[in-house]
């Protein structure tokens, strides 16, 4: 290869020696005169011109064959062996034959100081080029790099860019990028302060700038040019040179249309709600920032709006103030929690909101002090509590903890930060509050630091304290003193760590806390000091020396351990607890959350562990004596602290429930499960999951050798019930997906309890429906994998009407998985059998195992039971002994079978009478005889699979057990009468627990009846109840009965009934308003026509719960109203301030406002005001007796309509808000978007051309219509959209495609039109390619059809480039080639000028563009004269000059000579005379005259290496071949 690019240098050397040999008295005269061009002196460049194609071709043909003579015939190689291609070798060959070529022409040229020398090269190297010798790449590379191409060097520089502009449209596209990249380079070489001598240098870069930046000559797709620009001037600023400015801003100012149409309407003031589950939910895509520089992750290289590439720190701020926000915000600066990297934005984020949350404090505590009783629970004073602001102390000590336990932020900078921040202040506002949020992560880190680390706190206390007299001892009988004291309290920690070091504190106790120390010391050294004083006066003593001296063991024992034993109790003495022959340890007055609040988190882990180590112990001595009822309540407070979960709920789930379990010890197991359901509101959604599978791991184990069996089981099944239920819509399919695996033991799924794998489908389903999860893609995959799981272990089927209910995917497997039924005759047949053998039978050991192996064949014992008390009004005491042996897990078949039972005797009823004496059997049954529990019984009932006039029967059967006998109503409305479900306000639970228990003591068969009857062996002991009750344990059923009856439009008003009787039982639901949002959304279609049932559904869930809630927390008072009309009344249409006061409510709530009153978040069902403002909201609105399109309008129109009445500057929170409202709502409510974009696109000004008065960019600017003034419907429609799509889970989102394909596409005619679709689609193709690729390619498929459409629709395109730079953009971030084959038809059915744009999509060919017909370009053939090829040249540059293109890439044939197009170089700045070519021809574009004039009196007179030329005649004939007869074009941009 050396020796091929050798001998071209050597042949191409010898030609430019040969034909470029002129006198010093020729080239002078060429320099001075303008001569014609001559036939003669065409021929001569011919020649040359050949001459130098065959030194390329022949050199190039003979290395080939060299090399394939080598690799034919060279040593070692077998005969055998087939020779290797050399293709690659060939074309390597080539390549390094053409640069080295090449560059011995560049730099003959380069030294050429005479431009007609030099014009004679470069139409040699153009010739090189038309011909396909050389690549026009590499002559314009070579050209670019060559180091003589500089500023000084004018006559190189002006010829070289000439000819780059001819021959640079040969170039492909890759090549263009980076020869536009080399001219931006040499552009930064031009002087800045030009001289009229530059002007043509400058024209000849410019032009070539020009040409390559010329949208219309498609030469490179303008995407990469702007990618370029941006990357290498970022913030517009160091362009290369000041005359390019402006062709470059000018380009990339095109763009912002192209951006505009990529970026969500006002993302930057768009703000998300935070769940507890949030993080889970994949929709959090689109609100990741980069955790550096907390800017949005936007695709591409794009002049998007600056507001778009500004940092966001207010959207981390408003994420970080929600409770329980730590997860999310994980998530949305997507940091990995075990990788433990450092984030400063966070860190700085969390300082700002330090210290804004010392000023709201400060504010709480004026308002607090100037109105003491606003502190009440019970108060109805609208002054904020400290709790109520989105920062609370706990709340911020929560995420510091957390922050500082992973290292995602460093705890002596974050002091540092506040130290500096506060120093300029120079206010003291709110100092305890924040030395309180220091005190939580010190007090329990010091001693595991460095001391060096909390030396800053020192320096902060400096600055917060400058006070120069003592502060005075606060009052411990309020709980707020250990806030107060908490200064101290760290000093006291310092103080430790520095004697337990050996280190010396820098500074002495500051005076100010002279008095405080002085009271702590006291507290510390008097051993008399009695710390607890029960039912006294509160007293926060112990608080303060615990906080203090938490670190110091000397002084802790003591506090802590009379902590501990004050809700331990002792074993002289004891209380009863409900059951038989139960007592536990006498302590039932747990710690009060005001005390536990008071502590610090130090000191709770510290009881929290003492608690667990009792527990422990206690399990491993197997005591007979239950728990105390005060440390199990105590326990449930304490593990709501979310600081402390690590010791908290994660050991309670993990160590603490397996090695009760592994100890037998089943009072505290029970006592246990029975705190998690009842007390703990709020747990990570992977420890609730983690739960139930230890629930269905110890169900499964045999444990018939205790004698609590039963009750155990209905608390595991319980628990599990509620665990299923609890489930969040967005924590169903992410916990699910991360704890099943078809592969893997079923540990989600019960192995034996139809009913409990009933609820997870049913909850799976509803979930499903709520979320829009992918029905078809791997979502959709995985619930088929669980439910033939589910199937597996039991199989079941559902009836028609809950079919109807479920999503397609499930409803199809069941559909597809149909299992046959028992037949109801063979049923009545064989109960009639086995009674006939109960009645035959008298030996009661044959008996027994008789009946009691029943449930492996057919389990009819419990018919029996019924059929014995029906006839004889009595149930014989060997029945128990069955139940015994049966068990209850085998029970549960039983009961499956009666149920079948009581549908097919109720069926066949007499009527009246019969039916009375049926439910009174079964009211015997449940009540006097404790056969079967009401709540089981029922939760059987409601979920089995019945049919048509079956159906109704059950429904019937629930209604008259539930409602006629008396038994359940009293419970219930004496539970809710006396009893409140603020049990973390509460101190006397137990007494009204016990109270209940008293008046309705709870058997459970058949221990607790065959222990009345003396027969069972041990003496019997049932479990402790702690907390339950048969009115809570029906509760989850009620649930489920409800839903069950909505499903079936004939017993509706049954239902109406039965939640008149019993709503009142909603007062203790731990998630009311949830509930009724998951039943209103997920059974839209079935209440949708029932208003009088939505209506009874708010009264019973929501109006429950009045009595123990402060006004105005959940309902409008003009719903309120509407609720208290009478029973008929139920018309109304509320009007538009209506919705425009209801979106303005949680508009304010969202803007951190005091909305609603204050709520215990750590006891609510929500995490934040937020959430709980937004499910209030979606619950009043799917609750109005309207229609779901009217609601959904009149929402859109509190916007459209209303936007003049909304304060300037809150547009877009209110377009956030109407948004956020419609995602949370069904699809008959959020499908009034789509109609919405059709009729927006329908307008006037958009589907007539040209009439509108704004162009459709501008009609869209939301910002700048705003300002204006202008009318904002049409930008709001879309602001919208963006807004619902943002918020939207991905089954919103997925139906993108089907809304473009059929309701959008058909009606698109206009430009306009197009151009609004593509604003509405372009900034979500990022989310479809983060969430399902699939669903990118078919958006851009319908993208592209829309062009297609409109394309066809119009005579001229007006925004054909901003359209294509967003495809082009498609392409090049997202689909690359996946979907080439899809739109290249679409391409080639464009408009050329479209075809030409997007040919680097497909890869077409210009020619097949230009001529569709012949696919061949206009360039010139072999054998034309010279006046031929002239005019083709004349005609080419026209084209380039004007945007064309033209393909000049042809071959040669034979001896024929191709035409030599003239080189074009600047334009002159000569305008007056016409003339200024290189050799003064007129008409030239070619302008070098003030150039040459230069050169010739600097006496240059001799050729550059010597070359002269004969005569003068040669002169005049080389003039006459170099004369140009472009047009002139003297402007100077």
């Amino acid at each position: 290869m050396e020796e091929a690019t050798v001998l071209t240098d050597t042949r191409i050397n010898e030609i430019l020696t040969e034909h470029l040999k002129v006198d010093a008295l020729q080239e002078a005269l060429l320099n001075l005169l303008e001569i014609p061009k001559s036939e003669k002196e065409a021929a001569h460049l011919t020649t040359v011109c050949n001459e130098l194609q065959r030194a390329f071709t022949d050199t190039v043909a003979e290395a080939t064959a060299a090399a394939n003579h080598d690799s034919t015939q060279g040593g070692g190689q077998k005969p055998t062996e087939t020779p290797k291609p050399t293709g690659t070798s060939n074309a390597e060959v080539s390549a390094r034959v053409q640069d080295s070529g090449v560059q011995i022409i560049v730099t003959a040229l380069a030294r050429q100081n005479n431009p007609h020398r030099a014009q004679f090269i470069a139409s040699a190297l153009n010739h090189l080029s038309t011909t396909n010798t050389v690549s026009p790449k590499v002559i314009c590379i070579s050209l670019l790099t060559n180091k003589n191409l500089t500023p000084d060097n004018d006559i190189f520089w002006v010829t070289a860019f000439g000819l780059i502009k001819k021959i640079v449209t040969g170039v492909d596209y890759k090549g263009v990028r980076e020869i536009m990249k080399l001219c931006l380079e040499k552009a930064g070489r031009l002087p800045v302060n030009l001289r009229r001598s530059h002007l043509p240098l400058v024209e000849a870069l410019y032009e070539v700038m020009d040409l390559i930046f010329d949208r219309s000559a498609s030469l490179l797709p303008g995407y990469f040019i702007v990618n370029e620009l941006l990357k290498l001037y970022p913030e517009y600023k160091n362009w290369p040179h000041w005359k390019l400015s402006s062709l470059l801003t000018d380009f990339v100012d095109k763009f912002r249309r192209a951006a505009q149409m990529l970026s969500i309407i006002g993302r930057p003031k768009l703000r998300p709600v935070v769940e507890h589950s949030g993080h889970n939910n994949p929709a959090l895509n689109s609100w990741k920032l980069d955790s550096v520089s907390l800017k949005f992750q936007l695709k591409g290289a794009l002049p998007y709006n600056p507001e778009l590439l500004d940092s966001q720190p207010g959207l981390l701020r408003y994420i970080i103030k929600q409770h329980y926000s730590r997860e999310m915000v994980c998530t949305v600066l997507d940091v990995q929690k075990k990788q433990k990297q450092r984030c400063m934005a966070l860190e700085e984020q969390l300082v700002e909101l330090m210290i804004a949350a010392l000023e709201d404090c400060s504010r709480v505590d004026m308002a607090s002090n100037s109105n003491p009783s606003s502190g009440s629970p019970n108060s109805s004073s609208t002054v904020a509590s400290v709790d109520q602001y989105p920062c609370t102390c706990a709340h911020l000590s929560s995420l510091l903890i957390y922050f500082v336990l992973f290292q995602l932020i460093s705890f002596p900078c974050l002091v540092m930060g506040l130290h500096d921040k506060l120093k300029g202040k120079g206010t003291q506002t709110g100092r305890d509050h924040l030395m309180w949020v220091l005190l939580q992560f010190l007090s329990g880190s010091i001693q595991k630091n460095q001391f060096s680390d909390f030396l800053p706190v020192l320096r902060l206390i400096e600055v917060l304290y400058p006070d120069s007299e003592p502060l005075p001892v606060p009052d411990y009988t309020d709980p707020k003193c250990a806030m107060q004291m908490s200064a101290m309290c760290i000093l006291m920690h310092i103080l430790k760590k520095a004697q337990t070091d050996n280190t010396k504190t820098p500074r002495a106790l500051p005076t100010v806390f002279r008095n405080h120390n002085e009271f702590l010391q006291g507290l510390a050294h008097n051993p008399q000091l009695s710390l607890l004083t029960p039912n006294a006066t509160p007293d926060y003593r112990i608080a303060l020396l615990l906080n203090a001296y938490s670190t110091n063991t000397e002084y802790f024992q003591r506090p802590i351990l009379t902590l501990s034993e004050s809700i331990q109790g002792n074993q002289k003495s004891t209380v009863p607890m409900p059951g038989i022959n139960c007592v536990a340890l006498a302590s039932t007055t747990p710690l009060s959350m005001t005390l536990l609040d008071a502590l610090t988190v130090h000191v709770k882990m510290s009881l929290i562990h003492n608690i667990v180590q009792h527990i422990s112990k206690q399990a491993q001595h197997k005591s007979s004596v239950a728990l105390a009822p005060a440390l199990i309540e105590t326990y449930a407070r304490l593990l709501v602290y979310t600081e402390i979960e690590s010791i908290g709920i994660k050991t309670f789930i993990t160590n603490l429930l397996s090695l009760v379990f592994k100890s037998h010890v089943w009072s505290i197991l029970h006592a246990l499960l029975e705190m998690f359901i009842h007390r703990i509101h709020h747990s990570p959604p992977q420890y609730r999951v983690q739960f139930l599978s230890t629930i269905h791991h110890m169900a499964a184990v045999p444990l018939n050798t205790m004698t609590q069996i039963t009750q155990l089981h209905l608390c595991m099944e319980s628990v599990a019930l509620r665990l299923i239920t609890g489930l969040g819509n967005s924590e169903v399919m992410p916990s699910l997906t991360r704890f099943f695996s078809p592969e893997s033991k079923p540990n989600l799924i019960s192995t034996d309890s139809e009913e409990l794998n009933r609820v997870l489908v049913l909850t799976m389903a509803r979930a499903i429906h709520v979320t829009g999860c992918d029905s078809t893609g791997e979502s959709a995959r995985w619930c088929v994998d669980f439910l033939k799981t589910v199937m597996t272990h039991t199989p079941h089927t559902w009836a028609n009407h809950t079919l109807q209910c479920f999503p397609q995917v499930i409803a199809d497997f069941y559909q597809q998985c149909a299992t046959p039924r028992e037949n109801m005759h063979t049923l009545k047949k064989a109960v009639e059998e086995e009674y006939r053998k109960w009645k035959s039978m008298s030996n009661e050991n044959d008996i027994i195992a008789h009946f009691s192996l029943q449930h492996n064949t057919s389990p009819l014992f419990l018919c029996l039971l019924f059929k014995m008390v029906l006839d004889t009004e009595r149930l014989p005491p060997i029945a128990y002994k069955v139940l015994e042996r049966v068990g209850p897990r085998q029970l549960a078949a039983h009961v499956r079978t009666l149920c079948d039972f009581l549908v097919l005797e109720f069926s066949n009823s007499a009527g009246g009478q019969h039916v009375t004496k049926y439910v009174e059997t079964m009211n015997s049954i449940i009540w006097v005889y404790n056969i079967v529990p009401i709540d089981r019984l029922m939760l059987c009932l409601a979920l089995r699979t019945q049919e048509g006039s079956e159906a109704h029967v059950c429904f019937f059967i629930i209604q008259l057990l539930l409602l006629k006998p008396p038994e359940l109503r009293n419970r219930v409305q004496d539970f809710v009468k006396d009893n409140s479900p603020d049990h973390w306000r509460q101190s006397n639970w137990y007494e009204k627990h016990m109270a209940f228990h008293r008046k309705y003591p709870e058997k459970f068969s058949p221990e607790s009846i065959l222990a009345e009857q003396g027969t069972l062996t041990a003496q019997y002991q049932t479990l402790p109840i702690y907390f339950s009750n048969v009115c809570l344990r029906f509760l989850p059923v009620l649930d489920i009965i409800n839903h069950r009856f909505l499903e079936l439009a004939q017993v509706h008003k049954n239902l109406e009934t039965i939640l008149e009787r019993l709503g009142m039982l909603y007062k203790f639901h731990d998630r009311p308003i949830t509930y009724l949002y998951n039943t209103f959304h997920y059974y839209e279609s079935k209440l949708r026509e029932r208003p009088n049932l939505k209506r009874r559904l708010v009264v019973a869930v929501i109006m429950s719960q009045q009595e123990i809630r402060p006004p105005g927390w959940a309902l409008t008072e003009a719903y309120k109203q509407y609720l208290a009309r009478p029973a008929d009344d139920i018309v109304w249409n509320p009007g538009l301030p209506y919705y425009t006061a209801l979106v303005k409510r949680l508009v304010n709530t969202m803007q951190g406002k005091p909305v609603f009153p204050h709520l215990e978040w750590r006891f609510n069902e929500f995490a934040n005001s937020g959430a709980h403002a937004l499910h209030v909201t979606c619950v009043e609105l799917m609750g109005l007796p309207c229609n779901p399109n009217i609601v959904a309008n009149m929402l859109l129109d509190v916007l459209l309509k209303g936007y003049c009445n909304i304060p300037m500057g809150e547009v877009m929170e209110w377009v956030n808000t109407v948004g956020l409202l419609l995602t949370w709502l069904p699809e008959p409510y959020w499908l009034v978007i789509h109609d919405r974009i059709v009729e927006l696109l329908q307008k006037p000004c958009l589907i007539t051309c040209g009439d509108g008065i704004l162009d459709p960019f501008t009609l869209l600017n939301l910002d700048h219509l705003e300002a204006t003034g202008c009318d904002l419907s049409v930008a709001l429609t879309v602001a919208v959209a963006h807004s619902f799509w943002h918020h939207a889970s991905f089954g919103q989102v997925g139906r993108i495609p089907q809304l473009l394909r059929e309701r959008v596409r058909p009606i698109l005619t206009t430009e306009e039109q197009l151009v609004v679709v593509y604003h509405l689609i372009g900034p979500f193709l990022q989310r479809f390619n983060n969430e399902v690729a699939r669903k990118v390619f078919d958006v851009t498929i319908e993208l592209y059809e829309a062009l297609a459409k409109v394309d066809h629709s119009v005579k001229e395109l007006k925004y054909m480039d901003p359209i294509c730079d967003v495809l082009y953009h498609i392409k090049y971030m997202f689909t690359g080639d996946s979907i080439k084959t899809d739109v290249e038809g679409i391409i080639r059915g464009l408009r050329p000028a479209l075809q030409k744009r997007l040919r680097f999509i497909t890869h077409l060919n210009l020619d097949s563009i230009e001529n569709p017909a012949t696919g061949n370009a206009s360039g010139n053939l072999p054998g034309q004269s010279s006046s031929t090829t002239n005019t083709n040249a004349s005609a080419a540059s026209t084209s380039n000059a004007s945007g064309g293109n033209v393909n000049n890439n042809n071959t040669t044939n034979g001896n024929n000579t191709p035409g030599l197009a003239g080189v074009t170089g600047p334009q002159s700045t000569n305008t007056g005379t016409g003339t200024g070519s290189v050799l003064g021809a007129p008409g030239s574009s070619v302008g070098l005259a003030g150039i040459t004039q230069t050169s010739t009196l600097s006496g240059s007179l001799s050729g550059s290496g010597g070359v002269g030329v004969g005569s003068m005649s040669a002169a005049s004939s080389l003039a006459s071949l170099l004369q140009d007869t472009s047009p002139v074009n003297t402007s100077v941009p």
